[in-house]
């Protein structure tokens, strides 16, 4: 039977790079292994052939004459495991390592190696004031500590962890298997240490053979001025122990703020309502406003209108990190009395007398005018007919 073209075996182009080639190996190997498939009777053949197509392509030199003369350029050799670079495909020299991790989730790595802690987060509400100036806070952290009874190993005072007789400190298991094409060996994490390499045997009795205790400690934040809602600070090292001589993790603290009674804040401005009578707002004045400092004095020039918007110049948020502040901005909100004694009443009447025929506020006195649309029809009328 004719053999199929390589290319196609490991569905790939013939311009294919040898990374895609390898990747596509890889994918291959794992469909078609047998043991992956053990109710297909061709499994073995199917992964013979994803194998052989691959020594070929991925050797330079083999590659180069199959593209030139075919099959006939392998000058009729037969496919050979001790022709195949197991490093170069990405599995063990000693078996097809990676290859069972990829099918089994099998360990073959060892866990000897140091690991980073786990990092953690806090979730911190601020006053507004806390916010704008920056403050120092102490925070109580819970996180795994090592346990000063037996110094972090686990094992009772006076003892000490011993090998693991089982994986003799190795932390996996290899196990051979009988395959079509030899034996294979595959390696497992070793169930006894669970992969540690060493066991216990007097557990510490104030960790139980943790090595770790839990325990509440006192961390101590510095929050710069201007932060907002939403923003992250990040304590280097705060965060959980490392493992195995391991570096520590990172404590992450999350920023909220409580809104303020009288200021809103937009970006690093701050915004706020002040209340004035009409006289004040007809005559102007000076009055007390709240700033972030305390009260100011502000001058409320003759004849501001409502919803006017005044700045007080460098009165806001302290721009983060950075040199200078925003700035306070007073909108005006002219109140109308709703309750008038007969003298007030009077004045205002004597105050409307005075002011007919003349201009106030851009409105001419005097001059009354229809309203509505009967009024406007009026009008146009009046005009035509003039």
């Amino acid at each position: 039977m004719s053999k199929r073209d390589y290319y196609e075996v490991l569905g790939v182009s013939r311009d294919a790079s040898a990374e895609e080639i390898k990747k596509a190996y890889r994918a291959m190997a794992r469909k078609h292994h047998p043991d992956a498939n053990r109710e297909d009777p061709n499994a073995a053949d199917k992964f013979k052939e994803v194998a052989e197509a691959y020594a070929v392509l991925s050797d330079t030199n083999r590659r180069a004459q199959y593209d030139r003369f075919g099959h006939a350029g392998q000058n009729g050799q037969g496919f050979d495991f001790g022709d195949f670079d197991f490093r170069n495909a990405g599995f063990d020299v000693g078996g097809f390592g990676d290859l069972f991790e990829m099918f089994f989730g099998g360990g073959g790595r060892t866990r000897h190696s140091p690991e980073r802690g786990q990092d953690q987060r806090y979730n911190m509400e601020l006053e507004f004031n806390e916010a704008v100036f920056g403050v120092e806070k102490v925070i109580r952290i819970p996180r795994s500590e090592n346990c000063e009874e037996c110094n972090g190993s686990g094992a009772a005072p006076g003892t000490s962890p011993v090998t693991c007789p089982q994986c003799q400190g190795q932390g996996q298991i290899s196990y051979a298997q009988s395959t079509p094409f030899g034996r294979i060996v595959q390696t497992r994490t070793c169930d006894r240490c669970r992969g540690q390499g060493r066991i216990i045997e007097k557990p510490c009795p104030e960790c139980r053979g943790a090595g770790r205790v839990r325990r509440v400690r006192d961390v101590t934040v510095k929050v710069p001025a201007g932060v907002d809602n939403d923003f992250r600070l990040r304590l280097v090292g705060e965060g959980e122990p490392g493992t195995r001589g391991g570096p520590p993790g990172d404590l992450y603290v999350y920023i909220s703020v409580r809104a303020h009674d009288v200021f809103q804040r937009e970006g690093n401005n701050i915004i706020m309502d002040l209340p004035i009578t009409f006289v004040q707002a007809a005559l102007g004045d000076e009055v007390e406003v709240p700033t972030l400092e305390g009260k100011a004095s502000f001058k409320v020039p003759e004849g501001t209108q409502t919803d006017t918007v005044f700045r007080m110049r460098g009165r806001g948020v302290p721009y983060l990190n950075g040199r200078g502040r925003g700035d306070q901005m007073v909108r005006v909100n002219v109140v109308t009395p709703t309750k008038l004694n007969e003298q007030q009443k009077e004045l205002l009447r004597a105050f409307d007398q005075a002011t007919k025929g003349k201009k106030v506020a851009g409105i001419e006195r005097g001059k009354k005018e229809e309203k509505g649309f009967l009024g406007k029809v009026k009008k146009v009328k009046d005009q035509i007919i003039g």
